[in-house]
């Protein structure tokens, strides 16, 4: 969703035609025993190595493999088709990394919902489960894009394909129960690949997923705004964001040079101008979605007394005067096409700003080169939304509370199963589990243990007594939440 629209601003198989991709994939690897101890060569006596078994599935390619105790990790290529409902129009490879535990551990599938780290890295579940985790980089997030790109091929149904065809080729590898999870956009991919294809997970955790069902009503962002935090806090932010448009002429000078000595340009935007108000109009947002309440004591108590360097510096710190260059927005391409054609965007108010802007919030096209064309879906999130609420088995979603993107949370309805929505007091963007107050804390990981099948005989008894089963692991399980910077998402 821009800094928050980027970090939407952040985790099958083919022989010939990919219609024969599932039947290859079972042939290639079904009568092969389950468990591969971790950093052993052995599989039951066999003596074939974990890497060679997934080696051995058509389409799939290794990088590299880089190590790290008491795991294998591995960064793969796996050939997709460009489109999954005409598998013959060409492929293209996509990028997957594996931390591999052991094949007798649950499988955590992870969608960021951009481009995949290729450093090791445990997402939330992985480590609560003590189990494998895949990563899948999304389509059309460089390397992973077809050459030549047909944009139209970029939807959330052949996103939900891609995941559905790896998941069916180590399936047969790792065959004890697999979760789906992923933060902002990654928890709306996860999303889309339980409504898609419900019968694949075994439980979905999704992490701050907004949920934009009617595009033109923004109504409940401009009521998160109102009562945000304090007002005291409100009003410091308020207070340099309609600075920095009222000393415009200053400041655009100032990032004139800035771009000038960094090489930036601006012909996706169509001018230094609308970027400028761009990241302007981002502050309050992102403010809210990366920092905390605590944090405000950072932000100048009279923006009016403030030099043009402090209006600058609080601006850029936060909202980031990179952000809307080309080659700022070059890599998130992907996700403002879909933001314009599927999955919505904010537009708020900001009625303190008076008449200062002259954009306007500007919409997702604005983000995107002009060669693209686009054009808008409404009934697509309306579909998700009425899945979710009707459909919704085993589903656990995570928002934080000063996180504007939970304003359009996830609900699932009356109908749904076992599934839950929980808000992390005071959370941001990065809210997770460990967040949560003690009594959701313990329910939200006893699900989580649950569904991987690998909860404790106490658990059972007791779901109070549900902790991690992995201990925290400081490279492992850092967690970046600005690792989405643009998405306003």
């Amino acid at each position: 969703m821009r800094k928050a629209f980027r970090g939407f601003l952040s985790l099958a198989v083919l022989i010939g035609t990919v219609g024969a991709t599932g039947a290859s994939a079972g042939a290639a690897t079904a009568a092969e025993p389950a468990a591969i101890r971790t950093g052993t060569a052995a599989d039951n006596g066999t003596g074939t190595d974990i890497k060679d078994r997934i080696l051995a599935i058509p389409g799939m390619s290794l990088i590299e493999e880089k190590p790290y105790a008491g795991y294998r990790y591995f960064v793969l290529n796996y050939t997709q088709p460009i489109d999954h409902r005409n598998p013959s129009k060409g492929t293209f490879q996509q990028r997957i990394t594996l931390l591999h535990k052991d094949t007798s551990r649950p499988t955590v599938f992870y969608t960021g919902g951009y481009n995949v780290s290729t450093n090791p890295s445990r997402s939330e579940p992985t480590r609560i489960v003590d189990g494998n985790q895949i990563s899948l980089e999304y389509r059309y997030f460089t390397p992973s894009r077809p050459a030549p790109a047909d944009w139209s091929k970029l939807d959330i149904w052949q996103a939900a394909s891609d995941q559905h065809r790896v998941f069916t080729a180590l399936k047969a590898i790792y065959t004890k129960n697999w979760l789906a999870t992923g933060g902002s956009k990654g928890g709306m991919t996860a999303t889309y690949f339980e409504r898609f294809y419900p019968k694949d997970m075994d439980g979905v955790v999704a992490y701050v997923a907004p949920n934009d069902v009617v595009n033109k009503e923004d109504s409940a962002y401009d009521r998160f705004f109102e009562n945000v935090g304090t007002k005291e806090c409100r009003d410091r932010l308020n207070g340099v964001q309609r600075e920095a448009l009222v000393r415009r002429e200053p400041l655009e000078k100032k990032y004139r040079e800035y771009a000038a000595a960094n090489g930036y340009t601006f012909d996706t935007t169509g001018s230094l101008d609308k970027a400028y108000e761009a990241v302007v109009m981002d502050y309050v947002w992102a403010y809210w979605q990366y920092s905390l309440l605590s944090d405000c004591d950072t932000i100048p108590a009279d923006a009016a007394s403030a030099t043009d360097q402090e209006i600058w510096d609080s601006i850029d710190a936060i909202s980031g005067f990179s952000a809307y260059t080309d080659q700022g927005l070059e890599r998130y391409t992907p996700y403002y096409y879909q933001a314009g054609t599927q999955l919505g965007s904010p537009d708020i108010k900001q009625p303190w700003l008076g008449n200062l802007s002259r954009y306007g919030y500007q919409p997702p096209r604005t983000f995107v080169p002009r060669s693209i064309p686009m054009k808008f879906q409404p009934s697509v999130m309306r579909d998700v939304d009425k899945w979710v609420k009707n459909h919704a088995d085993r589903m656990l979603y995570v928002y934080g509370e000063n996180d504007p993107w939970g304003a359009e949370r996830f609900r699932p309805g009356a109908r749904s199963h076992d599934s839950y929505v929980m808000t992390v007091p005071g959370g941001n963007h990065g809210a997770n589990v460990a967040g949560l107050a003690a009594d959701d804390n313990a329910k939200a990981t006893e699900a989580i243990l649950r569904w991987a099948g690998v909860a404790p005989a106490a658990v059972q008894d007791d779901p109070a007594k549900a902790k991690p089963l992995a201990k925290f692991d400081k490279r492992l399980d850092r967690q970046d939440v600005r690792n989405e910077r643009r998405l306003r998402r």
